[in-house]
């Protein structure tokens, strides 16, 4: 159990005894994201923070190429944290690519998890046929390319764009800061799998009470991307935010918040 929980620097906070809540950051990112939407639901839930493995303070010598060249790698991990803290109706809150290994990780142990908050998530980036993504191929093979040419280049370039809030400049550093500090060989490494991944197949097959929450203009999941997975997964709730950009729970934590909240039974 030790050694799992030091692997994704796992951290519990809020009421021992409330549900549990387990929230996942997304790429280039760490558990310190959270720090503006936690406190909201510490009153009444068991918080989990984790980092990724190579992300944060995890421990990089458990990087796996193999092992996590796919999205259930990341998803074994979630379920292994689960397990070792002996969890059960867990509400697994993911951003934007967590938002699919959480589908994943309910995949491997229905049994853990009792509700799904996805935020901007994204099932495949990519175009194919009718299904919009919001990149073409050649979109994600040019953002591949400039990231293995220059990590930091990419990420001062990048990092904004995501962030979609000009008029907070300080959050966009932030995140700049953040893809800088990961580990260039693993940052490429997980940037692959995310954007190439494809995990449409995967939605029908979610069973429990589930939020979508949709930014405005958000570039990396697009409004038609949030609407698609809302209706691939039956009985989901679908709530656009006002907020812009991918990383509302950033930009907006109190709409995000109470969004949440919203969609919790009371």
């Amino acid at each position: 159990m030790e050694k799992v929980l030091q692997r994704n620097c796992v951290r519990l906070t809020g009421s021992p005894e409330g549900r549990p809540m387990m929230f996942a950051h997304g790429f280039g990112c760490d558990q310190q994201m959270w720090r503006f939407v936690v406190p909201e639901f510490e009153t009444d839930h068991r918080i989990v923070l984790f980092d990724h493995v190579g992300a944060g303070n995890s421990d990089l010598q458990a990087y796996d190429r193999a092992k996590y060249n796919s999205l259930r790698g990341y998803a074994a991990d979630v379920v292994e944290i689960c397990r070792a803290l002996d969890l059960t109706d867990v509400v697994f809150v993911g951003h934007s690519v967590s938002a699919m290994i959480g589908v994943l990780a309910m995949q491997q142990a229905p049994e853990v998890f009792g509700g799904l908050v996805m935020i901007g998530p994204s099932p495949r980036y990519v175009d194919d046929g009718d299904y919009v993504g919001g990149f073409s191929r050649s979109d994600i093979a040019g953002l591949l390319d400039a990231l293995d040419a220059n990590h930091l280049g990419w990420s001062a370039q990048m990092a904004p764009v995501i962030m979609g809030t000009p008029n907070q400049p300080e959050l966009a550093a932030e995140l700049t800061n953040s893809f800088c500090r990961t580990d260039p060989d693993i940052t490429r490494h997980f940037a692959r799998v995310t954007f190439l991944s494809d995990n449409r197949a995967d939605l029908a097959g979610v069973a429990v009470p589930t939020l979508v929450l949709q930014c405005t203009e958000d570039v990396i999941a697009p409004e038609v991307v949030g609407r698609y997975v809302h209706e691939q997964i039956p009985g989901s709730v679908f709530t656009q935010l006002a907020a812009t950009g991918h990383c509302p729970h950033l930009s907006a934590p109190e709409e995000t918040a109470a969004a949440i909240r919203a969609f919790l039974p009371g």
